[in-house]
């Protein structure tokens, strides 16, 4: 069966309001249908990100979206990613590599350049696919940001394709972000908004009967579907996460929310690990008690550092580790376990060097080239030699007797690092706890003793069934539309 959009895009009346698993679950339902779709996402911005088969990099939902359609992730999926190193600047990737660091001002002066590299990225798709369907960014309402976006209306004006927008009725005010969104949009945009989709609804639907009439005499446009608020899902976050999650098991894993923690979908087969109780913690919270303690990667690696001393980390660390605790450290967080962090180039903010957390002998020099790969091998401190795999996205490199221990065989060699007393953990490779293998293996280096794993690959594709499912009258409605 054909679908009747060779492109089609869904727009947010806010962030977070269901854009990216509303794109997910129409790529799953036209695969379902034997039509050749492919997500994509003309600008991101995002720490969480992905390392793609072509050795780029792209935001981590628009890879969610390709193992939807049944494809490996490419960098013409998202052609622009914006990683902030701070609160004024940002990592600018194009076509999955890192072409430069500017400022907010900069960039937007810029946006013509980059609208290029989208147009190019979307007709290659197009001639590949028989549809794009493209996930915006934030809302279409931000009138400060609409000269030369490239990221909403301003695509779906230049390439000329339908919107539906999207609204989230759990947070409130729905009706309201759906008219104020369309109050803000010029003539044209208003026209090719073709309908809304309102989102995580729960109660009955009699009840919301009267709001949508109202809402369709007022625009003169449809409610295409009302989703259901669906729980437990397992799909990974492009940057909201939750902070505390409530205690289910017995051992406990603490990771410090770090201001520019990156990829920390890193940690979600531990937060569905029947066994594990995972804290995020904030600024000023207190610090719990752990069984283990992770640190994340990061963005802002020295950046991140200064935040750990300022909240009290390393003195806990130390406390955990001498009470037999242990420690790991991922990407960011392996460098910061190190004795000095250098950045000689203000690669991520200002040059300098920064002092780490000297738990393991070694040092770490920020460089330009960023290194981009999805590996696998097997865990060296595992008897059972546990495999493992995921990808590294970093642009540090490391040096120190501490690697002459390494935790993990990669692709033949050694990575990461172990400390002679066994209690601390270093890699550069993000998804280690993806694995079912490795993730036992880690749990009982770390100290659980466990019969129960997890098998992320697994849960997300029951989560992408589901969220199928569920948007099917939506999908019904887009071929009735047309």
């Amino acid at each position: 069966m054909s679908f009747p959009y060779s492109t089609l895009m869904v727009q947010g009346t806010t962030s977070d309001a269901g854009k990216s698993t509303v794109v997910a679950a129409l790529c799953r339902l036209l695969k379902r249908r034997g039509v050749r779709v492919v997500p994509f996402k003309p600008q991101n911005m995002a720490l969480n990100s992905a390392v793609t088969a072509d050795g780029g990099e792209i935001g981590r939902a628009q890879a969610l979206q390709a193992v939807a359609a049944g494809m490996a992730p490419h960098t013409d999926m998202n052609p622009i990613l914006l990683k902030p190193s701070s609160d004024i600047g940002a990592q600018v990737i194009i076509h999955g590599q890192v072409r430069a660091e500017m400022n907010a001002r900069d960039y937007h002066q810029y946006k013509t350049v980059a609208m290029q590299a989208v147009i190019e990225s979307h007709q290659r798709l197009l001639e590949q696919y028989e549809c794009v369907m493209v996930e915006g960014a934030g809302s279409p309402a931000e009138i400060n940001l609409r000269d030369r976006d490239i990221a909403n209306m301003g695509f779906a004006e230049k390439v000329d394709c339908p919107v539906v927008l999207v609204a989230d009725i759990d947070r409130g005010g729905v009706f309201a972000h759906i008219v104020g969104t369309l109050a803000c949009l010029s003539e044209s945009e208003r026209r090719r908004t073709i309908g809304f989709v309102i989102n995580r609804f729960r109660g009955d639907i009699k009840l919301l009967e009267p709001g949508i009439d109202w809402l369709e005499q007022k625009t003169g446009k449809p409610v295409l579907a009302v989703l259901p608020y669906l729980h437990g899902l397992f799909l990974d976050a492009e940057d909201a996460v939750q902070p505390v999650q409530a205690a289910r098991g017995a051992f406990r894993v603490v990771v410090p929310s770090l201001p520019r923690m990156s990829n920390h979908t890193d940690f979600d087969a531990l937060r569905a690990h029947p066994d594990v109780d995972l804290h995020f913690v904030r600024q000023g919270e207190p610090i719990p008690q752990a069984d283990l303690i992770i640190l994340p990667g990061s963005k802002n690696t020295r950046g991140d550092l200064e935040w750990l001393r300022a909240q009290g980390w390393p003195e806990r660390i130390q406390r955990h580790l001498r009470y037999g605790g242990k420690v790991i450290g991922v990407c960011g967080g392996f460098q910061m376990l190190g004795r000095e962090v250098t950045d000689p180039l203000g690669m991520e903010g200002r040059a300098g060097a920064s002092p780490a957390l000297g738990l393991l002998d070694m040092t770490t020099e920020m460089r330009p080239e960023k290194r981009l790969k999805q590996v696998q091998g097997v865990c060296a401190f595992d008897s059972e030699r546990a495999p493992v795999s995921g990808y590294e996205i970093h642009m540090g490199v490391s040096s120190g007797s501490a690697l002459a221990t390494p935790a993990f065989t990669i692709d033949g060699r050694p990575e990461g690092a172990m400390s002679a007393d066994g209690q601390i953990l270093g890699t550069y490779l993000h998804g280690l706890f993806d694995t079912p293998q490795a993730i036992s293996a880690l749990m009982r280096w770390a100290g659980l003793d466990s019969h129960n794993t997890v098998d992320t690959s697994a849960l997300r594709e029951a989560s992408l069934d589901r969220i199928a499912d569920a948007t099917q009258p939506l999908l019904n409605a887009l071929i009735a539309l047309k």
